[in-house]
């Protein structure tokens, strides 16, 4: 059965609202919101002041993990400040699920690559999830989109290392490539799994450079801006989120943009996520 995406071409906050009643998901209970903080310096990632009408609508908390690289969020110590700097913790409130241990151990019995995902502690106090994913290029996973939120975003400073090291956080940098992308699809496919499908997902097409929010120097956006999707299914999203930037033709900056998806093989989290079950590649794009 194909599943259902809600796609705007109008680029607002109040879209995003309007697009998740039009979903008809409530998400109940402690809802985290999890979304992309910003490294320091880089210039492309979502304010607070575009999410706010949509945390407000959920009544959700905002929620992050520490990196695993060198940056302005790699320790509880400096992630707080770069919190505080991009303006998250004066809009919202905000839960670092990471900032003290020990992790929450997520199980991934039938794994493709890894069979534990090692996550922020504090996501046991949730009852649902909402995604909020600014979709641009990424210089490893070569997009990011819902499936990278559900992985590298939600796990831990330690399960980040895990997964990029396809189970060898020593070998963060250095894994084979596909086996990393795999991981990432075992990950999210665990965090689906602990909220029973409790979850919904938005994707901004919006200022999307080749590189991820991750960096603190990236490019410039490359590729216009598309639009603003949503559904219940991370897999269809970000497929439709791909399949969008392949019926740009007429932009200039889409051969880049793809380059870096395509180089990075991208696509292939996406057929591992298909093959664990977390979602289908088989939709409908409904326009608002």
């Amino acid at each position: 059965m194909e599943s259902k995406v809600y796609f705007s071409r109008t680029i607002t906050p109040q879209k995003v609202v309007e697009l998740y009643d039009r979903l008809g998901k409530e998400l109940d209970g402690n809802v985290a919101i999890k979304l992309h903080s910003g490294e320091v310096g880089n210039q492309n990632f979502l304010r607070p002041d575009f999410w706010k009408p949509i945390v407000d609508r959920v009544g959700g908390t905002v929620t992050e993990c520490n990196t695993a690289y060198d940056g302005g969020r790699d320790t509880t110590e400096k992630h707080l400040k770069t919190l505080k700097l991009h303006g998250w913790t004066d809009a919202f409130g905000v839960d670092l699920m990471d900032a003290e241990g020990p992790d929450l151990e997520l199980p991934v019995p039938d794994g493709k690559v890894i069979k534990r995902n090692y996550v922020g502690k504090n996501l046991k106090n949730y009852n649902s999830l909402l995604v909020l994913s600014h979709f641009k290029g990424h210089p490893m996973g070569g997009y990011g989109g819902a499936l990278k939120q559900l992985s590298i975003g939600i796990a831990s400073s330690y399960g980040k290392a895990y997964i990029h090291g396809a189970g060898v956080p020593e070998d963060i940098w250095t894994a084979e490539h596909d086996r990393f992308l795999e991981a990432m699809a075992d990950a999210a496919y665990s965090v689906v799994e602990f909220f029973n499908g409790n979850a919904v997902y938005v994707n901004v097409m919006k200022n999307m450079s080749v590189d991820c929010d991750c960096c603190a120097v990236a490019e410039d956006p490359c590729i216009k801006d598309i639009g603003i999707l949503i559904s219940d299914d991370p897999v269809a999203i970000d497929k439709a989120c791909l399949d969008l930037v392949y019926a740009a033709t007429d932009d200039a900056g889409q051969k880049h943009f793809l380059e870096r998806v395509e180089s990075r093989n991208g696509a292939h989290t996406i057929d591992a996520a298909v093959q664990l079950g977390v979602g289908s590649k088989d939709y409908e794009l409904i326009e608002i």
